[in-house]
């Protein structure tokens, strides 16, 4: 599968991340992959030597999710979770995020859009900080590459679903 585009990351407001990247395949799949612990658990772990170990779901808004990474090394733990606040099936997702052991202050609101055209989808993710010292530590925390590995790994699997069928529960 082509790499169909290449991670975008800007900050358009002072209190603003805007994450942009495109994928060959419906949104519907891309939707999915943000929603089903069994896909997320197979792209969303960042870099190489982590995985996602503990993936919670409650989709509906005012349900819950909780994320736990790990470091296959050493065993460190990263948790982290939030709030639905709302869900456009499969087109619009918000929710909070907010970190066991927060490495920037407060709480953030994510923003994911997902725009299909033929049969490719543009993924767009605004997260809003409380402040701009938060958003200004996210950007130095490495976010680029945990992300573009974490995309990479996204694309191929939205390749393969599409190649092998989308077994649904």
């Amino acid at each position: 599968m082509k790499n169909a585009g290449a991670l975008q990351i800007t900050t358009p407001t002072e209190r603003e991340i805007l994450i942009t990247r495109a994928f060959d395949a419906p949104r519907r799949l891309v939707f999915d992959a943000y929603t089903r612990p069994e896909l997320l658990k197979r792209w969303l772990f960042g870099p190489d030597g982590w995985s996602l170990a503990v993936c919670e779901i409650d989709l509906r808004v005012g349900g819950t999710y909780r994320y736990v990474w790990r470091r296959e090394r050493d065993g460190t733990d990263m948790g982290m979770g939030g709030v639905y606040r709302e869900i456009v099936v499969p087109e619009r997702l918000v929710a909070t995020e907010r970190f066991d052991e927060s490495w920037y202050p407060g709480e953030a609101v994510g923003t994911i859009v997902l725009v299909e055209e033929g049969g490719r989808t543009t993924l767009t993710q605004t997260m809003l900080y409380e402040s701009r010292e938060a958003r200004d530590t996210a950007l130095k925390s490495g976010m680029d590459e945990g992300l573009g590995a974490g995309y990479d790994r996204l694309a191929g699997i939205l390749a393969s679903l599409q190649t092998d069928g989308d077994a649904r529960d």
